[in-house]
């Protein structure tokens, strides 16, 4: 049965998002950037963090205050949220990762985060060790949407792109999927609305975490 699953991290894994709208906030405050609203944050969650900031703050502030940006956030991120990592597993996460690896499945994490803020995430979290491989938008040319991180994860793991299942809660994560030939699990917990990741046609949709282990194990 062994075949990829991947996964997206922040809102999929790990309830992050009001953490992360937080850190956005601190983020520009600390640079003297003005602030921006929560929903135009959340908006952003899921796009590399160079993309997110150019975003909110590119037609307000200078390149060298954008670029700033990224390197306050990461401080913020690990001082905040990084320590309350195990508290913040959605519910069933630990449990549905040790169940897909006992059915033979190998798993791996494509996220638009950094690669060494992933890794320092999952440590934190307690579930590093279920993954083979964390694959971050600094690692890729082209991050999600883009299939790319898709590609070289399958690629690396020796599977093809079509036996792998990708679960996120993003239309940037299920969009990644359809571009590099995988199948796909939305969860509507997350950062997009059921209407929103629906309209970029997942192969499947599910309402929590172990409903997607049990399609997971169902999709063969």
């Amino acid at each position: 049965m062994t075949r990829p699953v991947l996964f997206d991290l922040d809102g999929t894994l790990v309830d992050t998002p009001n953490a992360i709208v937080e850190n956005f906030t601190a983020t520009l405050a600390a640079l003297g950037v003005p602030a921006v609203f929560p929903e135009e944050i959340r908006a952003t969650i899921g796009l590399p963090l160079e993309k997110a900031f150019a975003q909110l703050i590119g037609a307000s502030a200078d390149a060298a205050t954008v670029e700033a940006a990224v390197p306050c956030y990461q401080r913020l991120y690990r001082e905040q949220i990084v320590p309350k990592a195990k508290s913040l597993l959605y519910p069933g996460v630990a449990e549905g990762l040790a169940e897909l690896r006992a059915a033979g499945l190998v798993l791996a994490i494509a996220t638009s985060k950094h690669t060494a803020s992933a890794e320092v995430l999952l440590t934190s979290a307690g579930i590093r060790d279920h993954f083979a491989m964390v694959v971050g938008a600094d690692a890729v040319t082209e991050p999600k949407p883009a299939p790319e991180t898709g590609l070289l994860i399958a690629a690396e793991l020796g599977h093809p792109a079509g036996r792998a299942v990708m679960v996120g809660d993003t239309t940037h994560d299920i969009s990644m999927a359809h571009n590099a030939g995988m199948r796909s699990v939305a969860v509507t917990y997350g950062i997009h609305s059921a209407a929103q990741l629906a309209a970029v046609k997942p192969t499947w949709t599910v309402a929590d975490f172990p409903a997607a282990v049990a399609q997971i194990l169902r999709a063969g």
